[in-house]
C-alpha cells in the first residue's frame, strides 16, 4: 500500500514538473508585435520546431527589413501576404534563401504564419502569409509534395488581421490581390 502511494506520489511530482518545463518554454518563446496602419497584432514564434525559419525571421526583424513594407497579396478567404515589397510595389533585397521546415508538424491553420516561397521548395527570405482560415492544402506534403513551413501564430489581434483580409484590391503592377489602398506595416519588433 505504501509502494503504491509513493508510486501514485511521484507520478503527480513528474507531471507537474513535466507542466512546468512546457509552460516555462512556452513562455520563453519569442514573440514580436506587429504595428500596421490598421492596427496591431501580436505573434508567438515557434523557434522549437521551425528553428531556422524564426531565426531567420528575427534577423529580418532586428534589421527593420518589414518596416514600411506592406501587405501586398490579400485573398479575404485565404491568406494575407507582406514583408517583401514598398507601397509602390518594388520588391525589396533579402539575404540567402533558407532551407524548408514545413514537415514540423505545424498546420497551416488560421491565424499561423508561414514563409511564403516560390514553386522551389527551400526558396523562403522575408515573405511570410497569415493563414485566415484553416488551409490543410498547404501542409506538408501539399501541394506539391513539399509543403509550406508554419514557424508561429497570432496570439493577439486576429481582429486586425480580418479587417485587412476584407480590404478592397484589384491588378497593381502587374501583381493581382494588391490593396487599392496600401496596407503598410508600420514595424515589427521583439517582445521577448
Amino acid at each position: 500500500m505504501r509502494r503504491n502511494k509513493f508510486i501514485v506520489a511521484l507520478a503527480a511530482f513528474a507531471a507537474s514538473i513535466s507542466f512546468t518545463l512546457n509552460t516555462q518554454a512556452a513562455d520563453k518563446a519569442p514573440s514580436v508585435l506587429v504595428k500596421t496602419n490598421m492596427g496591431e497584432f501580436t505573434v508567438a514564434l515557434n523557434a522549437e520546431k521551425a528553428p531556422i525559419t524564426v531565426k531567420n525571421f528575427l534577423q529580418y526583424v532586428a534589421d527593420k527589413q518589414y518596416d514600411g513594407t506592406i501587405f501586398h497579396r490579400v485573398i479575404e478567404n485565404f491568406m494575407v501576404q507582406g514583408g517583401g515589397f514598398t507601397p509602390e510595389m518594388q520588391e525589396k533585397a533579402t539575404r540567402p534563401p533558407i532551407p524548408l521546415e514545413a514537415s514540423n508538424g505545424l498546420k497551416n491553420n488560421r491565424g499561423t504564419i508561414a514563409m511564403a516561397r516560390t514553386a522551389n521548395p527551400n526558396s523562403a527570405t522575408a515573405q511570410f502569409y497569415i493563414n485566415v482560415v484553416d488551409n490543410p492544402a498547404l501542409n506538408a506534403p501539399s501541394p506539391d509534395g513539399y509543403g509550406y513551413t508554419v514557424f508561429g501564430a497570432v496570439t493577439k489581434g486576429m481582429e486586425t488581421i480580418d479587417k485587412i483580409r476584407k480590404v478592397p484590391t484589384g491588378m497593381r503592377n502587374g501583381y493581382s490581390d494588391v490593396p487599392q489602398t496600401p496596407v503598410t506595416i508600420l514595424s515589427i519588433t521583439l517582445l521577448k
